[in-house]
């Protein structure tokens, strides 16, 4: 990359002079975006997976946490998890000066661990279980299920009903070639829907992402399971003490 002249420096320079007879006082270094952010007192931050961020949203306002607030990375991080510790490390250095506290909205979602190892080093704290599929049923309950022979079942919850051709079957590339799709989803014997909402319509889409993959139908509602456990338990006002 080519050196800046010193004409190019200077302008640099005269872009963050002050008014004329101003100084760099901090209301005029936060107009021009300089300024340390203002400390947020008295407030929670949750960092969540943009796939969580309605479920996030509903239990804030139902169990009336409005001292938290929300923060979502790209929901697409699902399809690249060896992204995800390197994104949620940049959000949390990005806003650890403004909050006091920091919660994690992810579970190891495919990180292998690495995922919990740096959310410890950097002090902050995350949803336990290995997938969002687990806390949604319950992490108990879902290892039950594996320990009794449930290792065959495919799991939509919400939104991944909702947004099942972004993140299911075009990832997969069976619009293009659907006739791979007994190769695909070969190991499963059915698709188990877990649902946050009562919703007969999402219901019926989600029996037809099962006939459409050629597999069994099941549907759970689980609610929010751990999730909600979780964002209760950090939200309690006597945290903040």
């Amino acid at each position: 990359m080519a050196r800046k002249g010193r004409a190019a420096r200077l302008n640099e320079r005269a872009a963050f002079r002050p008014p004329t007879g101003r100084s760099l006082d901090t209301a005029s270094l936060a107009e021009q975006g300089l300024a340390a952010p203002e400390k947020k007192t008295g407030r929670i931050l949750l960092i969540g997976c943009g796939a969580l961020a309605r479920e996030i949203l509903d239990i804030k306002e139902k169990n009336g946490l409005d001292h938290m607030d929300l923060t979502c990375l790209p929901a697409k991080l699902h399809i690249y998890p060896d992204k995800i510790t390197e994104a949620v490390e940049e959000a949390v250095l990005k806003h650890q000066q403004v909050y006091d506290q920091i919660y994690v909205v992810y579970a190891d979602c495919g990180t292998g661990g690495t995922l919990e190892k740096r959310c410890a080093e950097l002090g902050v704290e995350l949803v336990p279980g290995p997938h969002c599929y687990a806390f949604f049923e319950g992490n108990e309950a879902f290892a039950q299920k594996a320990d009794e022979g449930e290792i065959t079942a495919f799991y939509l919850t919400d939104f991944l009903v909702k947004q099942f051709d972004a993140f299911v079957w075009r990832p997969m590339g069976l619009d293009k070639h659907p006739e791979l799709r007994d190769m695909v989803f070969g190991n499963y014997t059915k698709l188990v829907y877990q649902s946050q909402i009562s919703d007969p319509a999402l219901v019926e889409k989600a029996r037809a992402c099962a006939d459409r993959m050629g597999l069994e139908f099941e549907h759970r509602h689980t609610g929010y399971g751990d999730l909600e456990t979780a964002i209760r338990r950090w939200g309690a006002r006597d945290t903040l003490d």
